[in-house]
């Protein structure tokens, strides 16, 4: 993995991070609200849930490409 590697991935997240406020600023409003109103440990787990995932998938593709 190199420095452009790392820059493409950052640059990836923020395109993909910002397609829901760009599209529809209400429904990411209705979703922080509803983020608000779950417990800490819900949303750690989601978390956790998401990063166990994109490993997943991290590690997979790179070894598809090799």
């Amino acid at each position: 993995m190199n420095w452009v590697d790392l820059g493409t991935g950052v640059a990836l997240v923020l395109v993909l991070e910002g397609v829901l406020p760009f599209l529809s600023p209400n429904l990411l409003k209705q979703t922080y609200s509803n983020i608000v109103s779950m417990s800490d440990q819900t949303i750690r787990f989601i978390g956790l849930g998401s990063m166990v995932i994109g490993l997943v998938l991290l590690t997979w593709l790179r070894s598809a490409s090799s």
